[in-house]
């Protein structure tokens, strides 16, 4: 590596607002000083050789800098002026701090684990339209957990046959739904008809009882499409829109939370995430998926289940994820952290005790799979989040509540 000595800035200060600051974690058979100089010359000014057209100039302004390495991990600044938000956005972003970096041939592994923006980048960015305090207002739940179901089997119900689904969770005092990340357009329940009826049935909760409901129809489709097919759920009746961040590109959400035709909410699966995240030594930290999901405008966002549910997933990087979605240290609304992934009742006090109260919980076959259907799954649910909130036990509650004494006998209490 020609450069190696130049991109080491090791114990220098820096300017925090004119530089991104990257960490990462190293697994390499070469002197950590070289595998982190290896990162910082392919992500900014260098390559693999020396090169007659950098300037010196060019390189003191440009370069990415080394600039402290303990172990394993090394962290790397790369100066504002190395991005390009007018038209880059999140997707140049990444191109520079998690690009050709995971391909280089020294690096055994490599892993993003944590990102910091400088303030003149974040002014750029204008995050959630409702985010946490805007969905407790729409829902008229200001204190509360949210508590909410996906439709299962995830595909294969007719656009009634979800609207009934729906409706029977709405019934049952669940305040969100949201189609799963596979679900689309499948002729088998065309979005269209999908989001009239679920409409209806939303109305019709809501008219014989009072209680407010929403529902993520899942837009996610091509970049030149989105906009497009949100405006058409959203005029026919949707009340909350659904993106796989992941598939679909940051820039999705962002298109969406930025045009003013959009007037709904946002919700962020992050379907794919584990191709990334799942390896505590390569890939890229969900940590920071959800930074740069609340920077676009994401309302909710998948965060894991804190080590509870059927998904993968250390507590501690979940509490990271939570903490990204609500810190007050970034200038924008705060995005709603989700738990969902194998969440049954038995599992919700848990969850509240780990994570807190400004969290939505959500299952799917931990509704549909209870013992009185759909409507007994949700008044479970239900059921579950009012004794979390009280700090009442869930078997103690139970005793005075059939539906959630079936869910706990079929499913247990975590």
């Amino acid at each position: 590596m020609e450069y190696e000595e130049r991109y080491l800035h090791l114990g220098e200060p820096i300017d925090v607002d004119a530089h991104v600051i990257c960490e990462y974690r190293v697994k390499t058979d070469l002197k950590m000083t070289t595998a982190a100089a290896a990162i910082a010359t392919e992500q900014s000014t260098g390559t693999w050789t020396k090169l007659s057209t950098l300037k010196e100039d060019n390189f003191l302004r440009r370069s990415g800098k080394v600039m402290a390495i303990e172990g394993d991990l090394t962290t790397i600044a790369y100066p504002v002026e190395d991005f390009s938000l007018d038209i880059g956005g999140v997707p140049q972003i990444l191109s520079v701090i998690a690009g050709n970096l995971f391909g280089l041939e020294p690096l055994r592994k490599v892993r993003l684990e944590d990102v910091e923006f400088p303030k003149s980048m974040l002014k750029e960015f204008k995050g959630p339209k409702f985010g946490v305090e805007g969905l407790r207002s729409i829902l008229k739940r200001p204190k509360k957990p949210l508590v909410g179901t996906i439709v299962k089997p995830k595909i294969g119900l007719t656009p009634q046959e979800t609207a009934e689904y729906v409706y029977e969770a709405g019934m049952g005092g669940l305040t969100n739904g949201k189609d799963d990340e596979t679900l689309s357009n499948q002729s088998f329940c065309p979005m269209e008809d999908r989001v009239v009826a679920i409409a209806e049935a939303l109305d019709r909760v809501r008219s014989e009882t009072g209680h407010v409901m929403i529902f993520a129809i899942n837009v996610s489709t091509n970049g030149h499409q989105i906009l497009e097919v949100a405006e058409r759920a959203q005029e026919l009746g949707a009340t909350q829109l659904m993106v796989d961040v992941l598939t679909c590109g940051f820039g999705a959400v962002q298109v969406l939370a930025e045009d003013p035709s959009i007037k709904l909410p946002i919700h962020v699966h992050r379907t794919m995430h584990g191709a990334m995240t799942r390896d505590p030594e390569h890939g890229i930290n969900m940590k920071v998926f959800a930074k740069l999901t609340r920077m676009v405008g994401g309302d909710a966002l998948h965060v894991g289940t804190f080590g509870v549910g059927k998904m993968k997933g250390a507590a501690r990087e979940d509490l990271a994820n939570r903490d990204a979605c609500l810190t007050s240290e970034v200038p924008y609304r705060r995005t709603m952290p989700v738990a969902s992934g194998g969440v049954h009742p038995g599992m919700l006090k848990r969850l509240v005790e780990i994570a807190g109260l400004d969290l939505q919980m959500q299952a799917g076959g931990g509704v549909s799979g209870h013992p009185r259907g759909v409507r007994g799954g949700a008044m479970a649910m239900a059921q579950a989040v009012d004794a979390a909130t009280a700090g009442i036990d869930l078997r103690e509650y139970a005793k005075d509540h059939e539906e959630l004494g079936e869910a706990l006998r079929k499913w247990g209490v975590a």
